[in-house]
């Protein structure tokens, strides 16, 4: 129970803080990435997957939460850094609505997903 309180402590400061953003109250923007920059740091980090291969799947959300087992906050953040990366636009957007569906379908609100659907 305490976890569960904590994480949700931590998800209403995250909130709190788009929402500060969103009204210019916070200037502090993610920095962009190059795609081969988030590529050698998933690799210096030793994530058990291949960003190569994730992206060359169909679907990457499908490929990431249920051939991976990534947790709802772990897609989130792969997202987000996805996002800010130097990927072609269409893609980003697309994989970022996926990932919204998914996480929308489970009763998973995401402020960070939802605050960049809407820049």
């Amino acid at each position: 129970m305490e976890d569960y309180i904590l994480r949700e402590i931590d998800r209403i400061g995250e909130m709190l803080q788009h929402i500060a953003r969103r009204l210019g109250l916070l200037k502090d923007n993610p920095p962009d990435y190059s795609l081969t920059d988030v590529k050698e740091e998933f690799d210096r980090e030793n994530l058990p997957f291949d960003l190569d291969e994730v992206l060359r799947q169909e679907n990457p959300v499908w490929y990431l939460v249920e051939v991976e087992k990534l947790s709802d906050h772990g897609l989130e953040t792969m997202i987000e850094i996805i996002f800010h990366s130097d990927m072609d636009e269409a893609r980003k957007q697309a994989l970022l609505s996926d990932a919204l569906a998914y996480l929308d379908g489970k009763g998973y609100f995401s402020f960070r997903l939802h605050s960049l659907c809407c820049d």
